[in-house]
């Protein structure tokens, strides 16, 4: 797992490497929740997924993307605000060897 490095505002862009794969994301704040673009390069991956506490944003490996991203809430189980990112919610990548160990913990 990689934590995404947010900071407490409402609308950013940055580039990141995530499982060797060149990315940029933005991260936009609206009256109704936080949404996320993922690009790979500037080929998009997926475009105006709202994001939820500890649901997987991109989902399927159709998209070209290896891996996933979401966020978490280290206090409770309230889906993300801008004011908290960096200190209450982290937006994570997770490795697909990640996903299949979360998998396994909740199907045994």
């Amino acid at each position: 797992m990689q934590v995404v490095p947010l900071r407490p505002i409402p609308n950013q862009t940055l580039q990141i490497q995530l499982g060797g794969q060149a990315c940029t994301i933005n991260v936009v704040q609206k009256a109704f929740g936080v949404f996320v673009d993922l690009f790979l390069g500037t080929n998009p991956v997926v475009q105006g997924i709202i994001g939820l506490n500890g649901n997987l944003i991109v989902r399927n490996t159709y998209f070209g993307f290896s891996g996933d991203l979401e966020f978490l809430d280290t206090q409770s189980i309230i889906d993300p605000v801008y004011t908290g990112f960096g200190t209450r919610w982290f937006l994570v990548y997770l490795s697909p060897s990640d996903i299949a160990a979360r998998r396994h913990t909740r199907n045994p």
